[in-house]
């Protein structure tokens, strides 16, 4: 589910998500250990050896984990956001418990934390966020609670 088309847009860093995608995944790390890290690296050092990691796709849903307010602009750099002070609108930000995977921390769409239980189903999405340097549209990721019509897809 994506909330803008994927035409002329860009991740907000590479190896982040599969971008353009029509059911987008976040990409995570696989070491020999079978220890899955995210965001991706290509390697990590085991023993002071360098060791490559197989890249793999995590699971879209999760549950809310425990979520806070974001109610202050973060400090720039390394916020890169299009806003501004005057501008700013505070936002909910969580760890999603992805199952048999890993918890991964994420922007949530749903910025009133009334609306919002730990322990809530939760999907992937994909936003727009800022232009890059270059003025290509970045995407960012975020999670968004699964309404109950969403429950049995």
């Amino acid at each position: 589910m994506t909330q803008t088309s994927a035409e002329a847009t860009v991740p907000v860093a590479p190896d982040l998500f599969t971008w353009p995608a029509e059911r987008p995944a976040l990409i995570a790390a696989k070491g020999s250990d079978g220890k899955l890290t995210f965001p991706y690296r290509s390697h990590r050092l085991v023993n002071g050896v360098r060791e490559e990691q197989e890249r793999v796709e995590l699971p879209r849903r999760g549950t809310l984990w425990t979520f806070t307010t974001q109610a202050f602009r973060p400090t720039s750099p390394p916020y890169a956001g299009d806003d501004d002070a005057k501008t700013f609108q505070p936002f909910t930000v969580g760890y999603i418990e992805l199952p048999g995977a890993l918890r991964v921390q994420a922007r949530l769409t749903e910025p009133d934390p009334e609306k919002l239980m730990i322990g809530q189903e939760m999907e992937l999405v994909i936003l727009p966020f800022a232009r890059n340097a270059q003025g290509t549209p970045t995407m960012m990721y975020a999670f968004a609670p699964v309404t109950s019509e969403e429950t049995s897809v």
